[in-house]
């Protein structure tokens, strides 16, 4: 009974470690990179809105591949540009239209009826989507992101930690009262 209790007790503490190093992780990187926490060259992007849907659901997190030629890509592709200073949109390019050096996409969402009004120039494109999607985890990094998540992610599997570690320190000193309680006795 004792070994089946140290190793959940070790597991429990090995997984409190690892979610409070994984809070610490995305809670810096996204503070880093002005907001995206990134991963091996990719950005992590929510989602805001359900133009994408089916395939990109509302609350899910992209990877999306900034950098490179962003005159490179064709009818089909799945871009990131600034719709305006403060809005990033991801949509599917439905025409190219090479114009000289200028290269301009027009984009659609793939649940909107139209294409997008306002054509998009290269210059406005950030990133390409990889075809990365991970449903639901948007909500979260939302939340990370703002100044309670944050907070609250860095504080809570701290406290989550200590307080176990504090009970596992007073089980310990629990286990070792009796064995001195009969050692009194029999002297």
């Amino acid at each position: 009974m004792k070994l089946v209790w140290k190793i959940i007790s070790n597991t429990i503490s090995a997984i409190l470690f690892l979610i409070f190093i994984l809070m610490v992780f995305l809670v810096i990187s996204s503070k880093a990179s002005g907001g995206e926490p990134q991963f091996l060259g990719y950005q992590l992007k929510s989602v805001l809105s359900g133009s994408m849907e089916p395939g990109i659901k509302t609350g899910s997190v992209i990877a999306v591949k900034p950098g490179g030629d962003m005159t490179r890509f064709k009818e089909g592709d799945v871009l990131t540009f600034m719709q305006d200073e403060n809005t990033l949109v991801t949509h599917r390019v439905v025409e190219v239209d090479n114009s000289g050096k200028h290269v301009m996409y027009t984009t659609k969402g793939d649940n909107n009826n139209a294409a997008d009004m306002e054509p998009v120039l290269s210059e406005n494109v950030v990133a390409e989507y990889t075809g990365i999607t991970v449903p639901y985890v948007g909500y979260f990094v939302s939340f990370a992101q703002s100044k309670e998540g944050s907070a609250l992610l860095l504080i809570l599997p701290g406290l989550l930690l200590l307080g176990y570690s504090g009970f596992t320190i007073w089980s310990a000193i629990r286990q070792l009262e009796p064995k001195e309680k009969t050692v009194n006795k029999t002297t």
